[in-house]
């Protein structure tokens, strides 16, 4: 049976939530395989609107299994909070139907802490725009050896020398950002609080998935933000913590790459970024407010306006080739409804060289000038078109152009926040 994976292949908040959702009622498994509560993800089914952040979108389909992979750093009072609202909403989650890495590093209280102070520190146009959440300083742990697991809750003495180890590394830098020392003995507490709420998810995810596997069950992979803020191919250092790319989809669980059959790159329609960093076509006149005002570009997590801009087919194209996309699902396609003329950005101008990818250096990616194609737009409305019939011939040479210039094919096209106002070009799952 076919395994899919879904990844973000712009900056982010491109619709990954419904896609998921969408993908997830014909899926026996959805894990999500990186990033933290800084993503967030929005369901609308049947009327009622999820918001979830650690959860994965699956969780809202009954008789599925969700799974929060090692790849992925977990706030484990969030995500209690998270559970409640959603059991609030209707939603049944027991220890059957989301299971939680063993090895999945935490979230601390005091990696906010330290996140917020740095960004309070950092002088103007050094910035990041992170959400504050602690997860940068969560990975930095990580990779740095003195994580406190999940695994590590259900034993006191080394839930205890994972502390101490931490607080070696943090206490020190509190010191340089004149923020008072870590309180040793609250944190102790609050963690061994929270363990048996946690514990009773904990499993081998690697196991669990591979047995599955075997058994023939289809697997659904489901990333957090984009490509573009993946921190090796992303607008570097204006990125997230972890590998975005669907490559981190096989690690960030414990399952080989050969469980991948298929990668759905989803890609807004136009552009948008929540934060600093470089966005060549930035839209800064009536045309990117409007794109703001009928798209909604509102952070799902942090509520911070979206910057918008006009389709970037050069950053899409390289995304598609990091990732290995097979297919792109195309969304808010109706938000470009009414525009007489669209833009797509075909190529770069850096001092006078066209290039047709974003260079890597942040000096170059300031520099970088978009190089417009222009097509007519269409007056007709496409929101909750379901089939191609539906959708005016404007808009169906949008898409196709689309996909010459990013060199993938459309596989899904989606015209609304519902999820079947979505047209099935290329079924993921299929065999």
């Amino acid at each position: 049976m076919a395994n899919v994976v879904v990844v973000g292949a712009q900056w982010g908040d491109e619709g990954k939530g419904k896609i998921v959702d969408w993908l997830s009622e014909r899926a026996d498994v959805i894990a999500r395989f990186q990033g933290g509560h800084n993503a967030g993800h929005t369901l609308v089914i049947d009327g009622k609107v999820y918001k979830l952040h650690a959860l994965p979108s699956g969780v809202v389909r009954g008789g599925k299994l969700s799974v929060i992979g090692n790849g992925v750093v977990l706030d484990p009072w969030h995500l209690m909070n998270e559970i409640a609202t959603v059991r609030d909403q209707g939603v049944d989650i027991t220890p059957e139907t989301l299971m939680i890495a063993e090895n999945t590093p935490l979230i601390l209280p005091i990696h906010g802490e330290l996140d917020r102070a740095r960004e309070e520190a950092a002088s103007k146009g050094t910035k990041i725009g992170t959400t504050g959440r602690g997860i940068g300083p969560a990975y930095e742990d990580k990779v740095g050896r003195r994580s406190i697991r999940v695994a590590d809750l259900a034993d006191e003495s080394t839930l205890i020398a994972r502390v101490d180890r931490a607080l070696q590394h943090h206490d020190p830098l509190r010191r340089g950002l004149g923020i008072d020392p870590v309180n040793r003995d609250a944190l102790i507490a609050a963690l061994k609080e929270i363990a048996p709420q946690i514990l009773p998810f904990a499993a081998p995810v690697w196991k669990v998935l591979n047995e599955k596997r075997r058994a023939g069950k289809r697997i659904l992979f489901e990333g957090a933000q984009g490509a573009l803020l993946d921190i090796d191919f992303g607008t570097y250092p204006f990125v997230t913590s972890s590998n975005v790319i669907a490559g981190q989809a096989a690690t960030g669980v414990g399952i080989g790459p050969n469980a991948i059959d298929f990668v759905l790159g989803i890609v807004k329609a136009y552009t948008t970024r929540v934060g600093e960093g470089p966005f060549p076509t930035e839209l800064e006149d009536e045309d990117g407010q409007r794109l703001g005002e009928r798209g909604h570009e509102f952070g799902t997590t942090t509520g911070r306006k979206r910057r918008c801009g006009w389709f970037d087919a050069c950053l899409v194209r390289q995304t598609c080739a990091t990732s290995g996309i097979n297919g792109i699902s195309l969304t808010k396609l109706d938000v470009l409804d009414g525009f007489e003329t669209l833009k797509i950005c075909v190529a770069y101008d850096l001092d006078g060289e066209r290039l047709d990818y974003l260079p890597t250096a942040a000096d170059q990616q300031a520099r970088c000038k978009p190089i417009y194609e222009e097509m007519p737009g269409w007056s007709e409305s496409t929101e909750g078109a379901r089939s191609w019939a539906d959708l005016p011939a404007n808009a169906i040479k949008y898409v196709r152009r689309v996909e010459e210039l990013i060199q993938c094919p459309v596989a899904l096209l989606s015209t609304s926040p519902e999820r079947d106002d979505t047209i099935l070009v290329t079924d993921p799952f299929a065999d």
